[in-house]
């Protein structure tokens, strides 16, 4: 058979064959549990300690004090590398991984945000 005739019949056969991959928009992939996605911030349970401030590889994460033991998270989400370093430094739990992976902006002003 001639090559054109064996990418025809190939062509043909794939017609009728199931997608291997997902129609993002409309069909959400599924993510696993251990997926480190945008972080999740416990402030009831934050202490103060910076601990995760002081391991992140890119100081991506910053905690500001707001009141007495009340404390806020700030994650720059351009810089951070989902290394999961804060989150397994932090002993009080006050940080987690979620799985929202839809970060993507225009604005990179946007992409600072506090959790």
């Amino acid at each position: 058979m001639k090559v054109l005739d064996i990418m025809a019949l190939k062509l043909i056969s794939m017609l009728w064959k199931k997608t291997d991959t997902y129609l993002y928009p409309f069909e959400r992939p599924k993510v696993s549990e251990s997926f480190r996605g945008v972080l999740k911030f416990h402030e009831d349970l934050c202490v103060g300690c910076k601990l995760c401030e002081r391991v992140c590889p890119v100081n991506a994460i910053h905690i500001s004090k707001v009141a007495d033991k009340l404390f806020k998270a700030t994650v720059d989400l351009d810089k951070c590398l989902f290394c999961d370093q804060c989150v397994d430094s932090c002993h009080k739990k006050a940080l987690e991984n979620t799985n929202n992976f839809e970060i993507a902006s225009a604005d990179k002003s946007s992409l600072k945000v506090d959790i």
